[in-house]
């Protein structure tokens, strides 16, 4: 295993792995009634409210930004990709509500004291190596005022080690996404071989993220700046060793 490759995420491979394909394949991956009730589990699990000001931390393309705008939340979105910010401000657009997206690194956020409450979903925390993963929190703690909430959904790592190498396929129409997956036991990290096969072309991209357990979690959190520290598994419910997500919510 080659050290770079399972030690950190550089800028560039995240654009390249967050581009339109990325996308293209997304509404089969999360079809509307999937990203509808998890944008409920994310306002039940923040304990959100009408006007709450809520920042979410690699938004994407906006599928949950932009429904929390529509039950009433102020919301802004940062993301390293362009294309996908584009992506998120149309729907934005479409829906009818006001989102501030801005493109930028989680690692280093231009606001301060300012939401009610932050998240990032769907494994989005991880990239990075230890330290510039802890500077993530850090950073989010400084985004919150007094009292803010912080949710992470990341992948349990239980879940994940019963799988060697599993491989996902996703098609739509005639174009495939194939997703290679193994486990650097040594780093602690989920590496994904992805394989976009699109319109005659074929395109390469990999990832890779940490696969921090809760006791490291709380430890990070606290040391970041947040109280209390909660765990839950996926859709809110009882975490265990074979829940596939691991949520933490964390209090500051």
């Amino acid at each position: 295993m080659n050290d770079e490759m399972s030690s950190t995420v550089s800028l560039p491979e995240l654009e390249a792995y967050f581009s339109e394909d990325y996308f293209h394949f997304g509404d089969v991956i999360n079809p509307s009634e999937e990203s509808d009730r998890q944008a409920g589990v994310v306002c039940d699990l923040l304990h959100l409210r009408q006007g709450d000001s809520v920042l979410e931390l690699g938004c994407g393309y906006g599928r949950i930004t932009n429904r929390l705008a529509e039950k009433g939340a102020r919301v802004a979105g940062l993301d390293i990709s362009p294309i996908l910010l584009k992506k998120a401000e149309a729907d934005a657009a479409k829906r009818g509500v006001n989102v501030e997206y801005v493109l930028g690194d989680m690692r280093s956020l231009p606001w301060r004291d300012r939401f009610d409450a932050a998240f990032l979903c769907f494994t989005t925390f991880g990239y990075f190596d230890d330290a510039d993963n802890e500077r993530v929190l850090r950073e989010a703690a400084s985004s919150l005022r007094k009292g803010g909430r912080l949710l992470i959904d990341h992948a349990n790592r239980f879940a994940f080690l019963r799988h060697s190498s599993p491989i996902y396929v996703v098609q739509r129409n005639d174009d495939l996404r194939i997703d290679i997956m193994s486990n650097d036991v040594l780093s602690d990290r989920r590496i994904v071989e992805r394989i976009i096969v699109r319109d005659g072309c074929v395109r390469r991209t990999h990832i890779s993220f940490r696969q921090y357990g809760f006791s490291e979690f709380v430890r990070m959190l606290r040391s970041a700046g947040f109280e209390t520290v909660e765990a839950y598994g996926q859709e809110g419910g009882t975490f265990t060793s074979d829940s596939s997500s691991l949520v933490v919510v964390a209090y500051k």
